[in-house]
């Protein structure tokens, strides 16, 4: 018996280290989606320019203070949606990446339709490349895997829909759709908690927040448990200790106005779960990442950086917002100015730097973080294509 209970132990233990060597390596890696047919005009007029030039860009930042990119591959992804389409495995060996939009033929040109796709990247052994396809639903726009790395989420933007993904090693399968809504709802993006029991899906277009229960690769939506939101909630993330989730609320349908923006703080462990604040911050909130420590939170705002220079909404950068996280208590603690279009952010594995991928000036910002306080590294990675959307850990 003793010895038994013993070799329990043992196995616990070393099971306990394998994880933890797990979740270091999978914090090393920084992914980043470039699109390079979707951009702007000096008038803010969108511009298509000719497909099949994305790509997924693979950064070390095993030194978070110096990220190199160690690959690139060709890769269709899309600017359109948060910038949370892409994830990496808890075990550092695969990531999931989605697009949401596609470009098709319409008479002479072409326009982006919603598209149904996500694919499976092997990141090891040997160089990342594209392993497997998978058939989602309507406009694939944000990506959560749970932290036992078994169940993935998809929030599909065009139909309303989660799809429900298991994973198994390099396998990945659909095994599920959950309806939370409708396409005019415009299901954006989905966050699963720390103990993966719990999902939370935003519905921008409505105002709402979908909560979900997970039981293995079961997945169901409480119907009658939807929560409120700030206006155009596009970004959602709970903190490491499960107790919170904020919501990133772009306001004016999703577009930069010039207004202030807001991130609604969620109390997760409230039974019901609640709303308890609206922390006010810049226009157009969409990049969002909290910090491992559970400490900060970032929003990446847009502030008209991508409208005409004769806009009243117009500035010619953007900036990320430092959110102290206290308790449940959650306080704005000011500003940085970054570059120009800022949509992914993410945060090293110690927490001690922040990456900021600024989509029209093709580059990715390094700052420091002290606290709640950031400071601007002045350390600029010049990368393949305009940098999308990115991740970085596993999510």
């Amino acid at each position: 018996m003793a010895a038994s209970t013993a070799g329990f132990w043992v196995v616990l233990v070393i099971g306990l280290l394998m994880g933890s060597a797990l979740s270091t390596v999978s914090a090393q890696v920084l992914i980043v989606g470039d699109d390079e047919k979707q951009g702007w005009d000096d008038n803010g007029k969108a511009v298509l320019r000719a497909a099949g030039k994305d790509t997924l860009c693979v950064l070390d930042i095993s030194k978070p203070e110096k990220p190199q990119v160690t690959a690139t591959i060709p890769l269709i992804n899309s600017v359109v949606g948060p910038p949370t389409n892409l994830a990496i495995h808890p075990s550092g060996e695969i990531a999931l990446v989605a697009n949401s939009l596609a470009p098709v033929s319409e008479g002479r040109g072409q326009e982006m339709a919603p598209d149904n796709e996500a694919f499976t990247i092997g990141l090891k052994p040997g160089p990342p490349k594209v392993i497997g396809t998978i058939t989602v639903g309507q406009q694939p726009s944000g990506i959560a895997i749970s932290p036992n790395g078994e169940l993935a989420l998809v929030a599909n933007r065009a139909d309303g829909t989660i799809s429900v993904l298991s994973i198994r090693g390099g396998d990945v399968l659909v095994v599920g759709t959950v309806p939370v809504g409708t396409a005019a709802d415009q299901v954006s993006a989905v966050a699963i908690t720390p103990d993966g029991r719990r999902a939370l899906a935003v519905k921008s277009a409505s105002d709402k927040i979908a909560l979900l229960s997970i039981d293995g690769t079961k997945v169901a939506y409480d119907e009658d448990g939807d929560l409120p939101a700030g206006i155009f909630p596009y970004n959602i993330a709970v903190t490491p200790n499960g107790k919170l989730a904020l919501t990133a609320d772009k306001g004016a349908g999703g577009g930069s106005e010039g207004s202030v923006g807001t991130v609604s703080v969620i109390e997760l462990d409230a039974n019901p779960p609640r709303l308890i604040n609206r922390v006010t911050v810049g226009d157009a909130p969409e990049g969002l990442a909290i910090s491992p420590k559970g400490n900060l939170a970032i929003a990446a705002e847009l502030r008209g950086s991508n409208l005409s220079k004769t806009s009243r909404a117009h500035h010619p950068a953007g900036a990320v917002t430092a959110l102290k996280i206290d308790g449940r208590k959650v306080t704005n603690t000011g500003s940085i100015t970054v570059g120009a279009l800022p949509e992914g952010v993410a945060f090293s594995p110690d927490g001690n730097y922040l990456y900021i991928g600024n989509f029209s000036d093709r580059d990715l910002w390094v700052l420091r973080v002290d606290g709640s306080k950031l400071t601007d590294t002045s350390q600029r990675i010049r990368l393949p294509g305009h940098p999308a959307s990115m991740r970085s850990g596993p999510q």
